[in-house]
């Protein structure tokens, strides 16, 4: 992992700017959200694995109560549910099979997949109404300095439903922003905000003000109850029969399989 690098800020006549006072907020109220992450503890960068790991999932277990150190000891995990919250959805809310993914804008990985495996699970369960597809926020502050600054930028397009946009423009530019400075990404995903035409004030004092800080560090929680330990990381099932649970940037065939099995249970 390459060093964070300070870099000065040069700015353009034309240029999206962040006054000092606006940044200083920001930057607090990313680290009380890095310190939640610590808190939580463990999180590891997410990938690919010779061989996928998969957890079939059906009965909420309480972290709290999960004393037992090794996979003998608890046995198999067990989770009924895993809530969607109210984080954006592609495809049919009705679709029989949900994909829930917990992501880090900052992860290679997590734009590995949404690169080359989500486009094939779109064209050929998402369209079609059999799957849909759910975000949540699993940013690893510890090591990715700029992916709590990116999820903000995403849920302030949502506000003015434009979710999917900026999740795509953020991870297509990745490697741009992963690097800079705290200060000159913000500067980067509000030129993106301008880019796909969104209302550049209600962006900006979204993004200024740490809007949504409270929901991230809600799907962080919700994913370390339910086991996740690196990104990307997802929950593929429903209620009824339970949710398989894939670690890593898995090719679109095991993700085939999976479904395929419980679409015909």
């Amino acid at each position: 992992m390459k060093d964070f690098e300070f870099i000065e800020d040069k700015k353009s006549d034309n240029q999206i700017t962040v006054n000092k006072s606006t940044f200083n907020r920001l930057i607090m109220a990313i680290v009380a959200v890095a310190v939640v992450s610590a808190f939580l503890g463990g999180y590891v960068v997410g990938g690919e694995t010779a061989e996928p790991k998969e957890v079939i999932v059906r009965e909420a277990v309480p972290t709290s109560q999960a004393k037992p150190t090794s996979q003998e000891q608890l046995g198999p995990q067990i989770i009924r549910n895993i809530s969607i919250d109210d984080d954006p959805m592609k495809g049919n809310p009705d679709a029989s099979i949900s994909i829930i993914e917990f992501s880090d804008f900052q992860c290679p990985f997590c734009a590995k997949f949404h690169e080359t495996t989500l486009p094939q699970l779109e064209q050929n369960y998402i369209s079609t109404g059999k799957v849909n597809f759910v975000y949540r926020d699993f940013p690893i502050q510890s090591i990715h300095p700029n992916a709590i600054p990116a999820a903000l930028a995403s849920e302030c397009a949502d506000d003015q439903g434009k979710f999917w946009e900026m999740h795509d423009e953020i991870f297509k530019n990745q490697r741009i922003w992963q690097d800079l400075e705290i200060l000159q990404s913000v500067v980067l995903f509000k030129q993106y905000a301008s880019n796909l035409e969104l209302d550049q004030n209600a962006f900006d004092s979204c993004l200024d003000s740490g809007k949504y800080l409270n929901e991230i560090t809600n799907d962080l929680n919700d994913g370390r109850a339910y086991g996740v330990t690196g990104t990307p990381a997802f929950f593929v099932g429903n209620e009824k029969i339970g949710f398989t649970h894939i670690t890593g940037a898995q090719p679109y065939s095991t993700f085939q399989r999976v479904i395929d099995g419980q679409l015909n249970q």
